[in-house]
């Protein structure tokens, strides 16, 4: 279905019939993979630290320094991270954009055989596709736009989206960070705290693998076992790698 306020050139009987057609569709794909790298990252890397320093005898006090520490850079270096990779994906498309909008305007005969080309892969007959091949070379943006999402598989991009991508995985970060480290806050002995972080941070991840599992359309029970098999693996190598260096 168009976007509401895009024009189209359907005649009224049809579009009645679309604005009556509703399609549950998930579109949230980008925010729901921000919050995936943030939260999962969050929740992984910190445990693993806590769980390393416990293993070396630290006091809850430095372990809770340690980890807070290292959810603010993580969450600096996350959030960059995303902000860059989108700001790369959005000046790809400015420079895709401007190499196909000259090949329009300097070699039109070409353009419009790769029209041709990409419609008779959906195995549309000549004289059925001549007639769209023609209209789209009478409309330069339709005809760019066209060649940016079936030649090229670029959608345009949100011009938001580099810092929305990082204030989420920012969030998303220090939000999951916080689960691992919140019981040395209430333990004063980073042995018992290490107990319930370990408890608190693998139902934590059962819960957020199962709602990964769900977004993503996996399955949700194979997904919770993977990430906390992960957790886990993580801690644990933390943990016996500390305690093989400072037993």
């Amino acid at each position: 279905m168009a976007n509401d306020g895009q024009k189209t050139n359907l005649d009224p009987e049809k579009q009645a019939l679309l604005n009556k057609h509703t399609e549950n569709h998930f579109t949230a794909g980008e925010i729901v993979r921000d919050i995936i790298i943030g939260v999962s990252d969050g929740l992984t890397v910190p445990f693993a630290l806590a769980a390393g320093l416990s293993g070396a005898n630290a006091t809850s006090s430095i372990v809770l320094t340690a980890g807070i520490a290292e959810v603010a850079a993580g969450a600096i270096s996350m959030g960059l991270g995303g902000y860059l990779a989108a700001k790369s994906e959005s000046d790809h498309y400015v420079r895709e954009l401007r190499r196909e909008q000259e090949e329009i305007v300097n070699d039109p005969d070409a353009e419009a055989a790769e029209v041709e080309e990409i419609l008779a892969e959906y195995g549309i007959e000549a004289h059925d596709y001549t007639p769209v091949v023609n209209s789209l070379r009478k409309k330069p943006q339709a005809w760019l736009d066209f060649m940016m999402k079936f030649e090229l598989g670029l959608e345009k991009p949100d011009p938001r989206r580099a810092l929305h991508s990082a204030l989420t995985i920012a969030v998303a970060y220090v939000l999951g960070g916080a689960v691992p480290l919140l019981p040395y806050v209430f333990f004063p002995r980073a042995r018992e705290a290490l107990v319930a972080s370990v408890v608190v941070t693998l139902l934590a991840l059962l819960i957020f693998g199962y709602a990964k599992g769900r977004f993503t359309d996996n399955k949700p029970f194979s997904s919770a076992f993977q990430t906390v098999f992960i957790g886990a693996i993580a801690s644990a190598a933390a943990f016996g790698l500390a305690k093989a260096i400072h037993p």
